[in-house]
């Protein structure tokens, strides 16, 4: 039996998990780490934490596992996007990596702007500077911490780093450089244009390659720590995103991808570079060669519905611990006495601002057409509509776009909940599935490792062997109608205070 390893290098934690050639998952081991915010605003963390991870929960799955080591084919590598990792001539961390949710970049995103002008910088990587981008970390240690900037000899994405730690090799792949605003994102190759227009060495960008290609093999030293065998292939990877759809099956134009976990993304695969010519989604290559995606954020989806579990739902949590179920489960199921549109009651789920479509991490959250009348099945309810009305902003601009939306398949927590997914259809009036596996970017960077050592052919070959829906949910035609017209409202409430939520902001600030 041969066998493919996946490792996801997320915010939280690193997951490695160990596949059969049938997809099925026959070990797994999950090791967190701590997120540093030294600033309000800042968010970074250590990459030696990613590598200690990794080698922990790679020794715990390959004992666990059971397995032959010399039956592992290859290894991928999935993992957050847009974090920056420096490294010195000696290969040593310069300081701790910026991740993808940090905010201190402001005045960094309007100075790319104006350097490379906004049309040529949207002509070239398909998309406007935001904070969460990496280029804008890069500007930042330029401008903030000069010192280390001059130290810098490379610059790596997170998966990279480990994977560096892994084979000795520097490099990067094109779904991750994608999403770093250095990129030229309709060539799929490092952009010396804004390199150079920002003043960062073109020297600094490792080689680049495709997902499925192999880029290096296991050193000696790390079979040793993990119990791999030396010589094991690892190849590209991918950013999290692209493996998440690519284990979801979604690598063909059609077929859509809404995950709702803490934040939320609507994932749209396209056959040809699509852009949106006002910004509001990302364009970057997927994982399959020669295709491309479009990408809606929501910053607060599952995270909206934890602050209320955390900070109101004092009661459901006790009645949950009491009849010894998750705290979710009765939240969902007390948003399922209340009506269609809580009656009257809209939430926005800016808590952390928003990216997708109002590009503003000043946006702010609220309940709107709150009266005397709302209990808390009302809020619940107006709570997960408000989160879901926020998905469709970036299914409806996909479809400006003219990309096809065929399938909806939906994974993370609004997944899991039957009321969520019924919730999903009537609001997007699209058909729901659900497939088989919720592994996610661990079985998509594990399939990557396939195809590089030749299990599959492809990426799409692989997924249709190994992936399949086995349930389908539809629309209640009666509640799409009337979520029709609660929709409209909820598209129209934040442009008239957006104003207002930044003067509160600088209030607070």
């Amino acid at each position: 039996m041969a066998y493919i390893i996946g490792i996801d290098v997320g915010t939280s934690g690193t997951k490695t998990a160990i596949f059969n050639e049938k997809g099925q998952a026959v070990a797994s081991s999950i090791k967190e780490y701590p997120l540093l915010t030294p600033h309000p605003g800042w968010t970074e963390q250590n990459p030696e934490d990613w590598w200690q991870a990794t080698v922990g929960s790679l020794h715990e799955c390959l004992s666990s596992g059971k397995i032959d080591k010399n039956e592992i084919k290859g290894i991928g590598l999935s993992g957050q996007m847009h974090g920056s990792v420096f490294l010195d001539k000696d290969r040593n961390v310069v300081r701790p990596a910026i991740l993808w949710n940090d905010s201190r970049t402001a005045e960094e995103c309007a100075e790319i702007t104006q350097k490379v002008g906004e049309k040529r910088l949207h002509e070239l990587t398909c998309n406007p500077a935001l904070t969460g981008f990496t280029a804008p970390k890069v500007v930042w240690l330029k401008n903030k911490e000069p010192e280390n900037f001059n130290k810098t000899a490379t610059l790596l994405l997170p998966k990279d780093y480990v994977r560096y730690r892994l084979t000795g090799e520097l490099a990067a792949e094109v779904s991750d450089g994608a999403g770093t605003l250095l990129f030229n994102v309709p060539k799929r190759t490092w952009c010396p244009e804004v390199l150079e227009a920002l003043g960062i060495p073109e020297s600094w960008m490792p080689p680049m390659y495709e997902s499925t290609d192999i880029i290096g093999s296991v050193t000696k030293k790390v079979a040793d720590e993990t119990g791999l065998a030396a010589g094991t292939p690892v190849v590209g990877g991918g950013a999290d995103n692209t493996c998440g759809a690519t284990g979801t099956g979604v690598v063909v134009e059609g077929r859509v991808l809404s995950s709702l976990g803490t934040s939320g993304v609507v994932f749209a695969p396209c056959n040809r570079v699509r852009v949106d010519p006002k910004g509001r989604v990302h364009t970057f290559c997927h994982s399959v060669p020669n295709r491309w995606y479009l990408m809606g954020v929501v910053l607060s989806a599952g995270m909206s519905l934890r602050w209320y579990r955390d900070v109101v739902a004092g009661d459901e949590r006790r009645i949950a611990e009491s009849e010894g179920i998750d705290p979710y489960d009765v939240l969902t199921r007390l948003a399922d006495q209340a009506p269609v549109g809580a009656e009257g009651l809209i939430f926005l789920p800016y808590l952390t601002g928003e990216r997708t479509p109002h590009k503003d991490p000043h946006a702010r959250g609220g309940f709107i057409g709150l009266t005397i009348r709302h209990k808390r099945e009302h809020l619940i309810r107006a709570l997960l509509e408000g989160v879901t009305f926020a998905m469709r902003d970036s299914l409806e601009i996909v479809r400006e776009q003219q990309v096809a939306i065929d399938e909806i398949r939906a994974t993370g927590g609004g997944a899991k909940s039957a009321f969520w997914r019924q919730l999903q259809a009537d609001i997007y009036g699209t058909e729901i599935c659900i497939i088989n596996s919720d592994e996610g970017p661990a079985l998509g960077a594990a399939i990557m490792a396939g195809v590089g050592a030749g299990i599959w052919n492809s990426i799409p070959e692989a997924c249709d062997a190994i992936i399949k829906v086995i349930s389908r949910t539809a629309p209640n035609e009666e509640r799409h109608k009337q979520y029709e017209d609660y929709y409209q409202v909820y598209h129209s409430l934040y442009p008239p205070i957006q104003q207002s939520c930044h003067a509160l902001t600088k209030l607070v600030s």
